[in-house]
C-alpha cells in the first residue's frame, strides 16, 4: 500500500494537521483531522460504533482529485 500526501492545511498553526492522503491500493482517500467531539453536532450524524467522525476546513476541497480533476499522483 502507498499513501500519497496530496496536502496539508496551509493555514495549519502547527504545520501538522488537517492533512489528506490517497490510498492508491484501496482507491480512497484518508483524512487526517481534528476528532468531532461536539455533542451536539455528533447527536446528528449516524455513526457507527466503529468509525468517527473528523473536521477539516472547507478551504482542504482543493486536495480532493475530484475537485480538481486531476489524476492520481505519481510517486
Amino acid at each position: 500500500m502507498a499513501l500519497h500526501k496530496l496536502g496539508k492545511d496551509p493555514e495549519s498553526k502547527d504545520g501538522g494537521s488537517p492533512t489528506v492522503y490517497l490510498d492508491d491500493e484501496s482507491n480512497s482517500y484518508l483524512v487526517q483531522g481534528f476528532k468531532v467531539t461536539d455533542t451536539k453536532r455528533r447527536s446528528q450524524m449516524d455513526i457507527p460504533g466503529h468509525e468517527d467522525v473528523v473536521e477539516i476546513p472547507r478551504r482542504m476541497v482543493q486536495f480532493f482529485l475530484e475537485a480538481k480533476g486531476d489524476e492520481a499522483p505519481n510517486v
